[in-house]
């Protein structure tokens, strides 16, 4: 595991807080037992998936794309190239959206700011992402891209585990 007990802490705040705040509509589909807990969230995450992350345009036009997403010290992590639109979006208006899908099974979505973030600088997170992807992948071409950590405001989770037949 790669949180530690304040990050699960902070977390478990985090989901009760976004949930006790989400409205009379969301709480119909999503009720106490269909809600991830963290120990769920962690283990949902503990390898890379395709995630969905919005950003908006100079206009305020919504952008969807998907980015690898990789839980790390409870916050979303991803990169992508140093000069693509979404990095460029995020460092004029980082204001973000993210959401983890696995069909009607799972769903993770944050609402936050994302900053960008250099693995170099945190020997944690460089351990973490060669784990995933291998050292040959990350002194090849990882190293280049640009790394950013979603700073979650909200964390909204669903579940729907598959029924046996």
């Amino acid at each position: 595991m790669r949180e530690t007990s304040e990050d699960l802490e902070w977390m478990r705040r985090l989901l009760d807080d976004s949930y006790a705040k989400s409205g009379a509509h969301t709480r119909s589909i999503i009720g106490e037992d269909r809600r991830l807990d963290t120990a769920g969230v962690v283990e949902a995450m503990r390898h890379v998936r395709v995630m969905a992350l919005a950003t908006t345009t100079s206009r305020g036009e919504p952008r969807v794309g998907p980015v690898d997403g990789l839980l790390y010290r409870g916050r979303l992590h991803f990169g992508s190239d140093p000069g693509s639109f979404r990095f460029r979006h995020i460092r004029a208006r980082p204001a973000v959206s993210a959401s983890v899908i696995d069909r009607e099974r799972l769903q993770i979505t944050v609402h936050g700011t994302a900053h960008e973030v250099d693995p170099a600088e945190d020997p944690g997170l460089l351990a973490c992402l060669v784990e995933e992807y291998g050292q040959a992948a990350w002194d090849r071409w990882m190293r280049e891209l640009s790394w950013a950590r979603i700073e979650p405001r909200r964390m909204l989770t669903f579940t729907n585990p598959p029924t046996e037949e």
